[in-house]
């Protein structure tokens, strides 16, 4: 058989750079994001379980520069994935398929995971926790 004359799959650099395909892959990103840094929860558990000299190397942890990365992460993961699995809904019930809105939703998904991060730690700050 000539594969010579076959029709090749157009490249990757045909197509435009959309705010859809970019949450699409985000709001998988996050899913994953979620499930790893439940293990730092898990952690807490297990130390709280164990005793007093477990509980206090987690919470070292947690306290630490990559402890706290990895807590803002997991918000903004939170908030992104919540806002973003709320847009879904309503385009399971059919709205919002337009281009115009899609590209707006997607941008208030943005705004909103940024700005509910923000709130929630200038709560813990201002609490002092």
């Amino acid at each position: 058989m000539d594969n010579t004359n076959r029709p090749l799959s157009p490249h990757i650099g045909v197509y435009r750079w959309l705010i859809t395909s970019t949450l699409s892959i985000l709001h998988r990103a996050t899913g994953l994001a979620l499930s790893v840094s439940t293990l730092l929860l898990a952690a807490w558990l297990l130390g709280a379980a164990t005793g007093a000299g477990a509980y206090q190397a987690v919470i070292g942890f947690i306290v630490s520069p990559v402890g706290l990365l990895i807590l803002v992460g997991a918000s903004y993961a939170f908030f992104f994935h919540l806002a973003n699995g709320i847009r879904h809904l309503f385009w399971d019930a059919g709205m919002g398929f337009e281009m115009e809105q899609a590209r707006a939703s997607g941008w208030s998904v943005v705004a909103v995971s940024i700005l509910a991060t923000l709130i929630l730690w200038a709560l813990v700050i201002a609490s002092g926790s």
